[in-house]
């Protein structure tokens, strides 16, 4: 029986682990080949490994989404290997590294290095695979946004609200290649980045806070976020650009 993404080649970045890794291993299972990348490239590799030796095609490569360099290389390696690109996952992000001062206090050079990554590094790994999508027709490109962006805070909540005006961009440029553009707004999920920026006496807080919820869990696995992810990247997306879609129990609920 043929599977929604037979024939299809997709790269997620930040894969080695959490939501990457769970997005990885979704669109193999529905047929993609797929390329793991990470800055960590000793994971990414391992995962890659993890996941052909299950049976599906793929490719671990260490990169950096903030050079240009590293993301046209690792665009040129997939290229090499599986013969296109049609999917890009652009989930690479810093998280609980992010300092949590005040915005009035917050360390310039993190505010720059912030931006680099959780924004701007999605543009520049677009801009590597963009050729490739359009040489095959059309391809998507999926963005890692947050709930969190869509409320008022600190930095790393500023970066996820760039991720929706770079996608909404993006789709209106990318739309006469049959490019769709799109972002999933996670809200608490229970990954590695989630616990680790939660700190100590993470889950009590994580609870407290997802009880006000309308639809209350604090242990959302990434899995969850998938059928998401599966949408934008299949068939069923065909209509869908320039949106930002809340996967997060309620927690934003936006009119």
């Amino acid at each position: 029986m043929a599977k929604t993404l037979d024939g299809k080649v997709a790269i997620v970045t930040g894969a080695a682990r959490g939501i990457g890794r769970a997005y990885a291993r979704a669109l193999a299972a529905e047929g993609a080949a797929i390329v793991i990348a990470d800055i960590n490239g000793e994971g990414a590799k391992k995962t890659a490994a993890e996941l052909g030796g299950e049976g599906f095609k793929t490719l671990g490569l260490q990169m950096d989404v903030t050079s240009v360099e590293s993301a046209n290389a690792m665009a040129a390696q997939t290229i090499e290997k599986f013969g296109g690109i049609d999917i890009l996952v652009n989930n690479a992000a810093l998280m609980p590294q992010i300092p949590r001062n005040p915005l009035v206090e917050v360390d310039l050079e993190w505010w720059d290095r912030a931006f680099n990554v959780n924004v701007k590094g999605l543009l520049i790994c677009a801009r590597a695979v963009v050729p490739s999508m359009k040489e095959r027709g059309g391809g998507r490109i999926i963005n890692q946004a947050s709930a969190a962006g869509f409320l008022p805070g600190g930095l790393y909540r500023l970066t996820k609200h760039g991720v929706v005006g770079l996608t909404a961009g993006l789709a209106v440029e990318l739309a006469k290649f049959h490019i769709k553009v799109n972002a999933i707004a996670p809200g608490l999920i229970a990954s590695e980045g989630g616990f680790e920026s939660a700190g100590e006496a993470g889950s009590e807080k994580r609870l407290a806070r997802y009880s006000s919820f309308p639809d209350p869990n604090p242990d959302r696995p990434p899995e969850d976020l998938c059928g998401t992810l599966l949408l934008l990247a299949g068939p069923g997306g065909d209509y869908i650009t320039g949106q930002t879609i809340n996967v997060d129990g309620g927690w934003v609920i936006r009119l």
